[in-house]
Protein backbone atom coordinates (compact mmCIF):
# COMPACT_ATOMS: atom_id res chain seq x y z
CA UNK A 1 0.00 0.00 0.00
CA UNK A 2 1.18 3.51 -0.79
CA UNK A 3 -0.22 6.80 0.55
CA UNK A 4 0.44 9.81 -1.65
CA UNK A 5 -0.89 13.22 -2.59
CA UNK A 6 -3.65 12.97 -5.18
CA UNK A 7 -3.36 14.27 -8.73
CA UNK A 8 -5.89 15.18 -11.41
CA UNK A 9 -5.47 11.69 -12.87
CA UNK A 10 -7.00 10.31 -9.64
CA UNK A 11 -10.25 12.28 -9.93
CA UNK A 12 -12.34 9.52 -11.59
CA UNK A 13 -11.37 6.95 -8.93
CA UNK A 14 -11.92 9.45 -6.12
CA UNK A 15 -15.34 10.39 -7.51
CA UNK A 16 -16.28 6.71 -7.40
CA UNK A 17 -15.16 6.52 -3.76
CA UNK A 18 -17.24 9.60 -2.97
CA UNK A 19 -20.20 7.87 -4.62
CA UNK A 20 -19.83 5.06 -2.06
CA UNK A 21 -19.54 7.56 0.79
CA UNK A 22 -22.45 9.77 -0.24
CA UNK A 23 -24.63 6.69 -0.79
CA UNK A 24 -24.63 6.07 2.96
CA UNK A 25 -24.75 9.67 4.23
CA UNK A 26 -28.24 11.04 4.72
CA UNK A 27 -27.37 14.68 4.01
CA UNK A 28 -25.75 14.14 0.61
CA UNK A 29 -26.50 12.30 -2.59
CA UNK A 30 -23.97 11.02 -5.12
CA UNK A 31 -23.50 13.35 -8.07
CA UNK A 32 -20.53 12.33 -10.19
CA UNK A 33 -20.35 15.66 -12.05
CA UNK A 34 -20.45 17.70 -8.83
CA UNK A 35 -17.92 15.48 -7.07
CA UNK A 36 -15.58 15.63 -10.09
CA UNK A 37 -15.82 19.42 -10.17
CA UNK A 38 -15.30 19.67 -6.40
CA UNK A 39 -12.25 17.43 -6.47
CA UNK A 40 -10.70 19.46 -9.29
CA UNK A 41 -11.26 22.66 -7.30
CA UNK A 42 -9.84 21.10 -4.15
CA UNK A 43 -6.69 19.92 -5.92
CA UNK A 44 -6.05 23.51 -7.05
CA UNK A 45 -6.65 24.94 -3.56
CA UNK A 46 -3.30 25.93 -2.06
CA UNK A 47 -4.45 25.51 1.53
CA UNK A 48 -5.83 22.01 1.09
CA UNK A 49 -4.44 18.53 0.61
CA UNK A 50 -5.97 15.37 -0.83
CA UNK A 51 -4.43 12.01 0.02
CA UNK A 52 -5.07 8.73 -1.75
CA UNK A 53 -4.23 5.15 -0.85
CA UNK A 54 -3.03 2.91 -3.67
CA UNK A 55 -2.90 -0.86 -3.85
CA UNK A 56 -1.29 -2.25 -6.99
CA UNK A 57 -1.71 1.13 -8.74
CA UNK A 58 -5.43 1.26 -7.92
CA UNK A 59 -6.81 4.10 -5.78
CA UNK A 60 -8.72 2.35 -2.99
CA UNK A 61 -9.09 5.13 -0.41
CA UNK A 62 -8.90 8.87 0.07
CA UNK A 63 -9.22 11.72 2.55
CA UNK A 64 -9.08 15.51 2.31
CA UNK A 65 -8.13 18.35 4.62
CA UNK A 66 -8.71 22.08 4.21
CA UNK A 67 -7.04 24.75 6.31
CA UNK A 68 -9.26 27.21 8.17
CA UNK A 69 -8.71 29.77 10.92
CA UNK A 70 -10.21 29.10 14.34
CA UNK A 71 -11.01 32.13 16.45
CA UNK A 72 -11.40 29.80 19.45
CA UNK A 73 -7.85 28.48 19.04
CA UNK A 74 -6.42 31.70 17.62
CA UNK A 75 -4.64 29.84 14.86
CA UNK A 76 -5.00 27.63 11.81
CA UNK A 77 -6.78 24.28 12.00
CA UNK A 78 -7.64 21.52 9.55
CA UNK A 79 -11.14 20.49 8.49
CA UNK A 80 -11.08 16.85 7.45
CA UNK A 81 -13.59 15.54 4.92
CA UNK A 82 -14.15 12.66 2.55
CA UNK A 83 -12.47 9.91 4.56
CA UNK A 84 -13.44 6.80 2.60
CA UNK A 85 -11.97 3.41 1.78
CA UNK A 86 -13.55 1.24 -0.88
CA UNK A 87 -15.85 -1.42 0.52
CA UNK A 88 -13.66 -4.29 -0.70
CA UNK A 89 -10.58 -2.88 1.05
CA UNK A 90 -11.88 -1.96 4.49
CA UNK A 91 -10.36 -3.49 7.60
CA UNK A 92 -6.84 -3.58 6.13
CA UNK A 93 -5.41 -0.49 7.88
CA UNK A 94 -5.87 1.78 4.86
CA UNK A 95 -8.05 4.33 6.67
CA UNK A 96 -5.57 4.45 9.55
CA UNK A 97 -2.69 5.02 7.14
CA UNK A 98 -4.58 7.82 5.38
CA UNK A 99 -5.31 9.60 8.65
CA UNK A 100 -1.71 9.16 9.80
CA UNK A 101 -0.46 10.83 6.60
CA UNK A 102 -3.01 13.60 7.00
CA UNK A 103 -2.03 14.17 10.64
CA UNK A 104 1.66 14.29 9.73
CA UNK A 105 0.96 16.89 7.02
CA UNK A 106 -1.17 18.93 9.44
CA UNK A 107 1.61 18.87 12.04
CA UNK A 108 4.14 20.01 9.44
CA UNK A 109 1.78 22.86 8.52
CA UNK A 110 1.57 23.96 12.17
CA UNK A 111 -2.15 23.30 12.49
CA UNK A 112 -3.46 23.34 16.05
CA UNK A 113 -6.14 20.68 15.63
CA UNK A 114 -8.10 18.61 13.16
CA UNK A 115 -11.85 18.33 13.12
CA UNK A 116 -14.36 16.36 11.12
CA UNK A 117 -18.03 15.56 10.89
CA UNK A 118 -19.42 12.06 10.53
CA UNK A 119 -22.92 10.82 9.83
CA UNK A 120 -24.51 9.93 13.17
CA UNK A 121 -25.84 6.66 11.73
CA UNK A 122 -22.47 5.51 10.37
CA UNK A 123 -21.55 3.51 13.47
CA UNK A 124 -18.58 1.77 11.85
CA UNK A 125 -17.03 5.16 10.98
CA UNK A 126 -17.72 6.53 14.46
CA UNK A 127 -16.00 3.50 16.03
CA UNK A 128 -13.10 3.84 13.60
CA UNK A 129 -12.54 7.49 14.57
CA UNK A 130 -12.63 6.65 18.27
CA UNK A 131 -10.01 3.94 17.73
CA UNK A 132 -7.84 6.52 15.91
CA UNK A 133 -7.88 8.83 18.95
CA UNK A 134 -10.65 11.21 17.82
CA UNK A 135 -13.28 12.34 20.32
CA UNK A 136 -16.83 13.59 19.80
CA UNK A 137 -17.65 17.21 20.64
CA UNK A 138 -20.76 18.87 22.00
CA UNK A 139 -21.20 20.77 18.76
CA UNK A 140 -23.97 19.88 16.36
CA UNK A 141 -23.57 20.34 12.64
CA UNK A 142 -25.98 22.70 10.88
CA UNK A 143 -26.24 23.62 7.23
CA UNK A 144 -28.10 26.19 5.17
CA UNK A 145 -28.39 25.78 1.42
CA UNK A 146 -27.80 29.05 -0.44
CA UNK A 147 -29.26 29.86 -3.86
CA UNK A 148 -27.28 28.42 -6.78
CA UNK A 149 -24.69 30.71 -8.34
CA UNK A 150 -22.85 30.72 -11.63
CA UNK A 151 -19.86 29.32 -9.74
CA UNK A 152 -21.72 26.38 -8.23
CA UNK A 153 -25.03 25.83 -10.05
CA UNK A 154 -25.70 22.34 -8.69
CA UNK A 155 -25.40 20.84 -5.27
CA UNK A 156 -25.08 17.33 -3.94
CA UNK A 157 -26.92 18.33 -0.78
CA UNK A 158 -30.08 16.34 -0.25
CA UNK A 159 -33.00 18.54 0.68
CA UNK A 160 -33.63 17.70 4.33
CA UNK A 161 -37.11 18.50 5.57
Amino acid sequence: MRIRTASEDDIPAMAELLHELFSIEKDFVPNYAAQTKGLALLLKEGSARVFVAELQREVVGMCTVQVAVSTAAGCRIGKVEDVVVGLDHRGQGIGSALLKALEQWATEQGLARLQLQADTDNHSALGFYRRQGWAPTNLQGWIKQLPPTVYCPSSSLQQVV
